[in-house]
């Protein structure tokens, strides 16, 4: 049986993101291999006040900026950091 962490992706929330969240990470199980693009329809799915919120994000994977394509297939650290504004 593979392991959990191997068959699932830690998603780390930053900002505003964790407050809408309600959390700052979680652990979310792969079926299949997925791009970053459909894995952030699953989480908008999954959390409905993230709905809308996402379009906008950068998203790293393993500490690297990524493309709505980059498959991921499990055991991956997917940071998703919210537009910052300055002033």
């Amino acid at each position: 049986m593979p392991d959990s962490a191997e068959s699932s992706v830690l998603v780390l929330y930053f900002a505003a993101l964790r407050d809408l969240a309600g959390t700052s990470e979680e652990r979310v199980a792969l079926a299949a291999p997925l791009s970053v693009a459909a894995f952030l329809a699953t989480l908008e799915d999954r959390r409905g006040a993230l709905r809308g919120r996402l379009v906008s994000v950068r998203v790293a994977v393993n500490e690297e900026f990524s493309e709505p394509s980059t498959l991921l297939w499990g055991g991956e650290v997917v940071a998703l950091i919210p537009p910052v504004s300055g002033g």
